[in-house]
């Protein structure tokens, strides 16, 4: 995957080489990709904010179509010289897409645990107890889906790592388009990562480089405090009542309560994870037409 350049020496190409008035489309696209920059500067991590940078994603995505469609962007990496840079482009889109698969599969094996021990609660709902067998099963189907996804994130701080080919000529129209397309690459990129953290349960915070990860155990320590148990997320609550349901039976009337609290708990995740995957369904949707596009304009 293509790594960006940074946005101040972006921009300083862009003044040597796109039109002093810009293309309408061109300044939408630089608006929301703004958007997308100032919304991945916050480490929450709430699943209405990640669907929220999902929907942002959309608009941007929708914007690079319209950039392509432009003739004169197209005649701009028509041009052999530039067909380099344009394969890095369709490796970067390949890899976004991959990355957007791995999201969105993770995301039914959690729905399908958690319908599963939904069910084994409203059977047992004048008990007021659950089955210590179907909690541990969406405790492991959770740590399979964690290990996954911690996975993907190892994968993103290795193409960050990696350089990409350096763009010469930068008074060139095509390079400059080129440049706001690698943005595009990396601000995706960011939000993806924000989506694999979110569903592993784990925290975000800023680096100079790449998103650090809190452990789960540090994150338990954290909720000493009513500020650290707001700060986080829908998918480590539940875990981390699950886990507290299974190691601390108490009396009936407490647990009828911890169920109940639960249960609300486990609905509200239940519609968070539906959010997540019409948002993913419809950016994977954008990606490949964003793909298409470019191999049309190679293949000219």
């Amino acid at each position: 995957m293509a790594s960006s350049s940074s946005s101040n020496s972006f921009h300083h190409s862009r003044s040597n080489s796109l039109p002093s008035r810009p293309h309408p489309v061109t300044s939408q696209l630089e608006e929301n990709l703004h958007r997308i920059r100032t919304s991945s500067e916050t480490t929450c991590s709430s699943s209405s904010s990640v669907s929220q940078k999902l929907n942002g994603l959309q608009d941007l995505h929708e914007c690079v179509d319209e950039l392509l469609a432009l003739p004169l962007v197209q005649q701009a990496f028509s041009q052999q010289i530039h067909e380099r840079w344009i394969d890095e482009l369709l490796e970067g889109s390949l890899g976004l897409l991959d990355l957007c698969s791995i999201a969105k599969n993770s995301l039914p094996q959690t729905k399908e645990a958690l319908h599963d021990l939904q069910s084994s609660m409203r059977r047992r709902k004048g008990a007021g107890q659950v089955q210590d067998t179907e909690v541990q099963k969406y405790l492991s189907t959770r740590k399979s889906v964690q290990k996954a996804m911690k996975k993907a994130i190892l994968r993103l701080k290795s193409a960050k790592n990696d350089s990409a080919s350096s763009l010469l000529r930068k008074d060139d129209e095509a390079v400059a388009f080129i440049s706001l397309l690698r943005e595009v690459e990396a601000a995706t990129t960011s939000v993806f990562e924000s989506v694999f953290c979110l569903i592993s349960g784990t925290r975000q915070t800023r680096s100079s480089s790449i998103w650090s990860l809190v452990s789960k155990m540090m994150l338990k320590k954290i909720t000493t405090s009513e500020e650290g148990k707001m700060d986080l997320n829908e998918f480590t609550k539940q875990d981390m009542a699950l886990e507290s349901l299974l190691s601390h039976r108490t009396s009936k009337v407490q647990d009828l309560m911890q169920v109940e609290q639960l249960s609300v708990g486990l609905k509200n995740l239940d519609l968070d994870i539906q959010d997540l995957e019409e948002g993913l369904e419809s950016l994977y949707r954008r990606l490949i037409k964003s793909r298409v596009s470019l191999l049309n304009i190679l293949n000219q």
